[in-house]
């Protein structure tokens, strides 16, 4: 299983939301470029970027930022936040990005998404499902909705996404444990390779997300407070 670290960029800062409030976040002194070059040195094989700006906004915001990021390291980068257009895609995989992540668009724009995997390829493309309350939400989690997350995961593998990346905002930041039951739920729904965000805390958390056919963790607060060390559980999930 590959753990991600997470690097949230907002107003050009790498930050930790709790629960997804952009007013309670945690702002790191070291920028997002050297975070990144950071977790590469400490062993990191994949990185998870998000430009939170950009999901709030519904447009690419730290796009210089990001570029900077994925050309200082030699490991691939996810990338996702305010992806609504083929523009967005092409400018983010042309910076240096490995796959992007759409999320509101998935729910708003299925054209659009099929237009992505149709030009890009699932390869290139994942999705993102943000969920709250039991339902998905959108626009960097400001806006709620009433779309059912397991319809909206078996929708989408049906226009071709082949990798999800699941997140639970009640749990993301606050280190109470991933949502097993959720993650579940999407494997046996999709049989996706699914990528777990939200709650991770310990070793064990993640031993159970493997155990539960997860395919990826992303790590926030829990390797930013030195809680998880990611060389440590690497070698312990291989």
């Amino acid at each position: 299983m590959l753990i991600y670290p997470a690097i949230d960029i907002f107003h050009n800062q790498c930050v930790r939301l709790r629960q997804g409030r952009i007013d309670d976040r945690t702002i790191y002194d070291i920028g997002p470029v050297e975070m990144a070059k950071l977790w590469e040195q400490k062993g990191a094989r994949y990185l998870h970027v998000i430009d939170l700006d950009g999901a709030l906004e519904g447009k690419s915001v730290n796009h210089d930022v990001i570029q900077e990021l994925c050309q200082a390291v030699s490991i691939p980068v996810q990338v996702g936040g305010g992806i609504r257009r083929l523009e967005d895609i092409e400018g983010k995989l042309s910076a240096g990005a490995a796959r992007v992540s759409i999320g509101t668009a998935a729910v708003k724009n299925p054209p659009f998404l099929q237009q992505a995997l149709r030009k890009y390829g699932a390869d290139k493309i994942i999705v993102g499902i943000d969920i709250k309350e039991g339902k998905a939400a959108l626009e960097g989690w400001e806006e709620s909705s009433e779309v059912d997350p397991l319809r909206l995961a078996v929708k989408v593998k049906a226009l071709g996404v082949k990798t999800l990346v699941v997140t639970d905002i009640e749990r993301d930041g606050m280190m109470t444990g991933p949502n097993l039951a959720l993650c579940r739920q999407m494997k046996e729904a999709t049989d996706l390779a699914i990528i777990c965000s939200g709650g991770v805390a310990t070793a064990e958390d993640l031993k159970a997300l493997q155990q539960a056919g997860v395919e990826g963790a992303i790590c926030g607060r829990a390797l930013y407070d030195e809680k998880l060390v990611l060389s440590t559980v690497q070698e312990e999930l291989l």
